[in-house]
């Protein structure tokens, strides 16, 4: 059985003394568990800590909020696959909506960073999902399967090892959350999207993000179309990220 992922995105929270303290906290009190997998995404200077404090926890894993596609250069403020990995990340967020509507981050761009990552031999999660307005227009699926694109043209074994995380926009720290339900419905059509060019639909893992808490985590991972979570508040404290971490599964 596929595990399930838990995924935590600090976004721009906790350096890193408050990485070492949050792992200080989390970590004697999470056992491993052979059904899921615990992701942190912490702000990129915070990397080298959160990996050096998860040390050979084989069910931890340590990634980016970003990364730029070029291998060095006169790019300041961006930080490359290389010095992600030197830092102890080997997963990547890519596309994430404030990477898009806040920074202007264009398809074409996160195409180019998806394909880096894989390069490097890490793990990109493709961030997809609607404003509000597209959602209201019944675009939702359109422009889910335009930010796709983001993968379309990898062979089916390189499909297969990109992570997607369904994000409507509209539930991203605003406290709304999509139904079980209507996540679900979003799930099999990206399911659907990736088998149609040549991924098994066991192998594709598909995380749901957007105001997810420990009140609505269990309602959720209980959707067969929901392989894990992507979380950004309730996952910068320790205790209600231990709390999500703990939902049982069925």
């Amino acid at each position: 059985m596929t595990s399930t992922i838990f995924a935590a995105n600090w976004k721009m929270h906790l350096g890193p003394g408050e990485t070492r303290a949050f792992l200080d906290t989390f970590l004697p009190g999470y056992d491993a568990r052979t059904d899921r997998e615990v992701w942190f995404f912490p702000p990129a200077v915070s990397i080298e800590a959160a990996a050096t404090h998860v040390g050979d926890r084989g069910d931890i894993r340590v990634g980016a909020q970003n990364v730029y596609w070029e291998p060095q250069g006169a790019f300041t403020g961006e930080a490359s696959v290389g010095m992600i990995r030197a830092a102890g990340g080997r997963v990547v967020l890519v596309g994430h909506s404030e990477r898009r509507h806040v920074f202007g981050e264009t398809d074409d761009e996160t195409a180019k960073k998806v394909r880096a990552v894989m390069a490097a031999d890490m793990v990109p999660v493709l961030c997809v999902g609607e404003q509000l307005a597209e959602r209201e227009a019944g675009d939702t699926l359109a422009v889910v399967h335009r930010q796709l694109g983001a993968v379309e043209g990898l062979e089916a074994g390189a499909l297969e090892r990109v992570i997607i995380a369904y994000e409507p926009v509209w539930a991203i720290g605003t406290g709304a959350t999509a139904t079980p339900a209507d996540a679900a419905t979003v799930h099999a059509a990206i399911r659907s999207w990736m088998t149609a060019r040549g991924a098994a639909p066991s192998a594709v893992r598909i995380l749901y993000g957007g105001s997810v808490k420990p009140g609505n985590a269990e309602e959720l991972l209980a959707e067969q179309e929901i392989d894990g979570v992507l979380v950004g508040g309730a996952s910068v404290q320790p205790d209600s990220w231990t709390q999500i971490c703990a939902v049982p599964l069925n």
